[in-house]
């Protein structure tokens, strides 16, 4: 079977890249070292369709290092608030911080020291130093793997510390020290639109011709997946507190899930009436009136977490404590919510309630 040099790899892929490569993404524009790692930790366990309204809202807000810096933790976390990953929001802050305290607000312009920085792996400091500054560095993020493992054939989890080492290997080779930026969009370009998951485009492809998995027909069942395991379920009742058309909202600590964001008091499991009402008078709430929604589900990387929603209704007034505010959907705060929790505070405040009909997702 056919194989290709290092420069005869890149001649077929820069070549690509001026025929059909993306060239007018938002963060492609006035290009700069911020910009670049904006979209990279976005880019992060995200498609590109659904970063790109993000990243425009994102840069609007926050056009600069020192706007980001500068920025509170909850102003940060509203513009990610259905994102999802929010300890990539956390460390993006944290980062600017320190490259503006430790670094002169000057972008570090080493991987080494990128990687120091809270949320920036190998990958992505590979990213933003060939994308923004015209450095030859490779990148392994997941289009790249996908490409690689097929065109190789590799049969092993590219998880795998020694497949990953592999693979790192290959990219680094074949990464040029000309046109780095074009190569690098390139290599993610088609991963990201011909080199995809399911069926991949193989007819378009640059690489038909020497791509052992193609070769072999096994293109759709690389790269292998990890060895599944079943997720565990968790249980949870959100407790919807209204109070004068507000909703009373609680801190989440700032380690754990949805860590920093701002989310509804919860009972650790399905919790009964009187264990709701229990905790009402063990913190001298006065309820009006209690109704119980329908469970629904939200999946995690590692579990699923169901939740019981509980609409509360309380007597006269009452103030918010530390680490909680009172919530007012018709004049929103500029916080960061968790995605359920947001979409559940949409359908209260479409419906006035939590209607039983209207709590699936």
């Amino acid at each position: 079977m056919q194989t290709l040099t290092p420069t005869q790899f890149q001649r077929k892929v820069l070549h690509w890249y001026d025929q059909s490569g993306r060239k007018d993404l938002p963060w492609q524009k006035n290009k700069s070292p911020y910009r670049v790692w904006v979209s990279e930790i976005m880019l992060q366990q995200t498609q590109v369709g659904t970063v790109i309204s993000y990243f425009e809202r994102f840069i609007k807000e926050f056009p600069t290092l020192h706007s980001l810096a500068n920025a509170t933790e909850d102003e940060v976390l509203h513009l990610w608030t259905g994102l999802g990953y929010y300890s990539r929001a956390r460390n993006l802050h944290k980062s600017a911080k320190i490259i503006i305290e430790k670094f002169q607000g000057i972008f570090p312009s080493d991987s080494e020291t990128l990687q120091s920085l809270p949320g920036i792996g190998r990958s992505t400091a590979g990213a933003i130093l060939a994308l923004a500054m015209q450095q030859k560095a490779a990148i392994l993020d997941g289009n790249v793997k996908r490409v690689l493992t097929r065109l190789y054939g590799i049969r092993e989890w590219p998880g795998d510390p020694k497949t990953s080492a592999i693979l790192w290997g290959i990219s680094d080779t074949l990464t040029p020290q000309k046109r780095i930026a074009d190569y690098t969009q390139a290599m993610m370009d088609i991963g990201a639109t011909l080199c995809i998951r399911g069926k991949p485009k193989c007819n378009l492809c640059p690489f038909i011709s020497v791509c052992v998995a193609k070769k072999k027909g096994i293109e759709q069942k690389l790269p292998v997946s990890k060895p599944k395991k079943t997720l565990p379920i968790r249980t949870t009742t959100f407790l919807i507190f209204e109070n004068n058309q507000k909703t009373l909202l609680e801190k989440r600590p700032a380690h754990g899930i949805w860590g920093g964001l701002w989310s509804l008091p919860e009972i650790t499991g399905i919790a009964t009436l009187k264990q709701i009402k229990k905790r009402c008078r063990d913190q001298s709430i006065f309820i009006e009136q209690i109704k119980v929604g329908d469970s629904f589900r939200h999946t995690f990387t590692h579990f699923h977490l169901d939740i019981l929603p509980v609409h509360i209704i309380l007597k006269g007034q009452r103030m918010a404590g530390k680490e909680q505010i009172w919530y007012n959907l018709q004049d929103p705060l500029t916080i960061g919510l968790p995605a359920p929790v947001k979409r559940l505070l949409g359908t209260y405040h479409a419906h006035g309630s939590v209607p039983k009909t209207a709590q699936r997702s």
